[in-house]
């Protein structure tokens, strides 16, 4: 396919000083449209990779890689050698070049975590990995917890701490600090940490890192509660409405969302006749009883 013609100036021929220079697509190269002297040979493609391009041996040798990452120890940039024993044109690799070439591997896998803190990251994006499938979180969570841990890296607020629960509070302020419904005790159950030590590591990375955390909105617990335990979305909308009248008269003020939600659900269900007991929102909200009945008499003596 050839392109149309470009008429500025510097575009002329400079054999016959015509403006009629044209493209062609398909090969790259420049010519002139009256006499068909090539200018250039050579078009580089700025765009996007649309497709792989695979050669006669049938490897991937697509121009671009994946992105970078912050999840990734060495972020996606360290070099890959090809663990397939064949040269460049696809013949095996004699027995002295493959011996020479598993060296190489060894090699440069250690070469990749041989300081202490690379190990430590290393390991704690592992932990990273384990508790985002565990807890269905989103990439963009997962990238900022990372971040944070590698904050504290830097400040050697590792050095003598666990790296699973130093990780795990990394994870809950990234929860926090993107408005993810993920609570403490979520997270250090998903890690199988006290959660005490967790707590206790969160706020280290909040004084020393200076991390400013949005409230949280009760809102957003709402379908998480109401999944668990198949509420109607229509008692949905009506707690939320609740919540929203609890926020205008300033009564959510210092009180735990999650126990804000799962009082404000229980009174939907009530106002709906749906039937579901305390207990059944106190397990799915994992409150107690005596929080939502709290959180209910506030709801009903400020907002009803």
């Amino acid at each position: 396919m050839v392109s149309a013609k470009t008429n500025s100036g510097d575009d002329a021929c400079k054999r016959c000083g015509k403006n009629s220079i044209l493209t062609d697509d398909a090969t790259g190269e420049r010519f002139c449209g009256k006499c068909g002297y090539v200018i250039s040979g050579v078009s580089q493609d700025s765009g996007p990779e649309w497709r792989s391009f695979q050669n006669d041996n049938g490897v991937n040798s697509a121009r671009t890689g994946a992105p970078t990452s912050l999840t990734i120890h060495d972020r996606g940039l360290a070099t890959t050698i090809n663990p397939v024993n064949k040269d460049a044109s696809g013949n095996p690799l004699s027995g002295t070049m493959k011996s020479t070439i598993e060296r190489l591997r060894t090699w440069d896998n250690r070469s990749k975590a041989k300081d202490p803190a690379d190990r430590n990251l290393r390991q704690a994006l592992m932990e990273l990995s384990n508790l985002k499938d565990k807890l269905s979180l989103s990439t963009s969570v997962n990238e900022k917890a990372a971040y944070i841990y590698r904050k504290a890296l830097e400040k050697k607020l590792v050095r003598g701490r666990s790296i699973s629960a130093l990780m795990a509070a990394s994870l809950y302020a990234a929860c926090r600090n993107t408005e993810t419904p993920r609570t403490l005790n979520d997270v250090s159950t998903a890690g199988n940490l006290k959660r005490k030590d967790v707590a206790r590591c969160y706020r280290l990375l909040h004084r020393e890192l200076e991390l400013k955390m949005p409230v949280v909105d009760p809102v957003l617990c709402i379908a998480r509660i109401a999944s668990k335990i198949n509420i109607t979305e229509k008692t949905k909308r009506m707690a939320g409405k609740i919540l929203h009248d609890a926020y205008e008269q300033k009564e959510s003020a210092g009180k735990d969302p999650m126990g804000l939600a799962a009082a404000a659900l229980y009174l939907a269900c009530m106002e709906n006749r749906e039937n579901k007991t305390q207990k059944e929102i106190s397990d799915a909200s994992g409150v107690t009883e005596v929080t939502v009945r709290n959180r209910c008499k506030g709801l009903r003596d400020n907002v009803a």
